[in-house]
C-alpha cells in the first residue's frame, strides 16, 4: 500500500493507492474531474501523477470497481466553480 496525502501532512487528498488491487481498468482516470491520474504504460495501473491537482471530489473513490484508492474526509482546498 502506498500511502500519500494527510498522512504525510502533504495537502494532496487521496490517502492511499493499493497498487496491487488496481486492475488499471483507467476508470479513475476517466472520473477525475481535475486530471489527477495517469496509467503507467509499464505496469497499466493508476499512478497519481499531479497530486496537488486533487480537490477530494471523492469521484475516483466512488467510481473504483475494486476500491483501491482512499480519499481523505477533509477537503485540502475548495473545488472550482462548474464551467
Amino acid at each position: 500500500m502506498f500511502y500519500f496525502g494527510a498522512r504525510r501532512g502533504n495537502t494532496m487528498a487521496i490517502d492511499a493507492l493499493v497498487e496491487g488491487r488496481c486492475t488499471g481498468c483507467g476508470i479513475c482516470f476517466s472520473a477525475c474531474p481535475q486530471d489527477v491520474f495517469r496509467l503507467d504504460p509499464k505496469t497499466g495501473k493508476a499512478v497519481i501523477t499531479y497530486p496537488a491537482d486533487c480537490v477530494a471530489c471523492w469521484s475516483c473513490e466512488m467510481f473504483c470497481p475494486v476500491h483501491c484508492i482512499k480519499v481523505s474526509e477533509p477537503r485540502p482546498r475548495k473545488l472550482p466553480a462548474p464551467y
